[in-house]
């Protein structure tokens, strides 16, 4: 009963656009309404969802009328699956959109859109089932907020499949040439990531339904590109780890107790283990080794006796001057 009056509510509102909309901007809002139909449980077409994906290509002013389209069909519907759906077709447009639907996403607030994806009061109780899913909607609607956030933060999109190999190459040489302020900033935000995936809300439903499905194999991806981006800046970090400030060392501190805070749930969520996940949790533990050493090291430092700093300096004096930096010794091969 539930999908035949979702096939009638599509139906009109077809209508009502051919009657509403200018011809030339007819096609684009047809677009939104089938990849965001009212079926239960089904993702958004694939032959839909690229024609979206395609027309939003075409120019500035045609990407801005499909964002506002799916904006406002996702704020004024009171249904689950088309709430669910709208988010799966703005994170695929974050995904693998071309470059103008994206930049209209990232502008839309600032553009007089409405609270963008705010969707915290969201509540669809017709069913025990939509009830449980607008806890998903909730959720997503925050994830996806926090992704376009990160993204911003980083200067790219965490988990565009654009990003080429050349261009992470280009992203690993430039770290190197972060300050430390910049290096926690982004590590921080990656890990505000981390933890909202980590949010996702626990039910069966999952298991059944393919659009829930749909859902958390880009969750998945989304998850081991952030793995992978943050792997680069502890690494980075694991060479400067002497070198960081009092306030620095706290912060990077914080932040690796908050991933290793999400492990378990993360572990638990996307039981295909990849090198780089294993990678990260072992460069955490090695990296809270690291902390306790250098604490170690200071604490006796500043417990010598005033003539053995003396004595340290007359000492540093006479010897040569030597440089070392662990970063020449790193094998980019490997």
């Amino acid at each position: 009963m539930r999908e035949l009056i979702g096939i009638v509510k599509d139906k009109i509102s077809l209508s009502k656009l051919a009657l509403l909309s200018k011809p030339q901007t007819l096609s684009l809002h047809v677009a939104v309404l089938r990849t965001t139909s009212h079926s239960p449980s089904t993702p958004p077409n694939d032959h839909h969802l690229a024609t979206l994906l395609s027309l939003g290509d075409s120019s500035r002013a045609t990407a801005s009328i499909i964002i506002h389209s799916i904006m406002n069909r996702l704020h004024r519907t009171n249904d689950s699956y088309v709430a669910l759906k709208c988010l799966l077709t703005i994170h695929h447009i974050i995904k693998r959109g071309p470059f103008i639907l994206k930049d209209q996403l990232s502008v839309f607030s600032s553009a007089g859109g409405r609270n963008n994806l705010k969707l915290s009061g969201f509540r669809d109780g017709a069913s025990a089932t939509t009830w449980v899913l607008s806890a998903w909607v909730r959720w997503y609607a925050r994830y996806l907020e926090t992704l376009l956030s990160t993204s911003k933060s980083l200067g790219f999109v965490v988990c565009s499949s654009s990003y080429s190999v050349l261009e992470r190459e280009k992203q690993q040489d430039s770290i190197s040439s972060y300050m430390n302020s910049d290096l926690i900033r982004d590590f921080c935000s990656l890990v505000s990531l981390i933890e909202e995936i980590c949010k996702v809300p626990d039910n069966l439903l999952v298991e059944r339904d393919k659009l829930l499905n749909s859902v958390m194999e880009l969750l998945a991806n989304d998850y081991l590109s952030s793995v992978n981006e943050i792997l680069l800046r502890l690494s980075e970090f694991r060479e400067r780890l002497g070198l960081l400030s009092f306030n620095e060392s706290v912060e990077l501190a914080s932040g690796l107790d908050r991933l290793t805070a999400c492990k378990d749930k993360s572990l638990q969520l996307f039981s295909i283990r990849k090198p780089s996940v294993d990678t990260l949790w072992e460069m955490i533990e090695e990296l809270n080794n690291k902390f306790g050493f250098v604490k170690l090291q200071k604490l006796r430092r500043d417990s010598g006796t005033e003539s053995a700093r003396f004595g340290d300096r007359v000492l540093v004096t006479r010897d040569p001057m030597k440089f070392s930096s662990g970063r020449l010794r790193l094998n980019y091969g490997g």
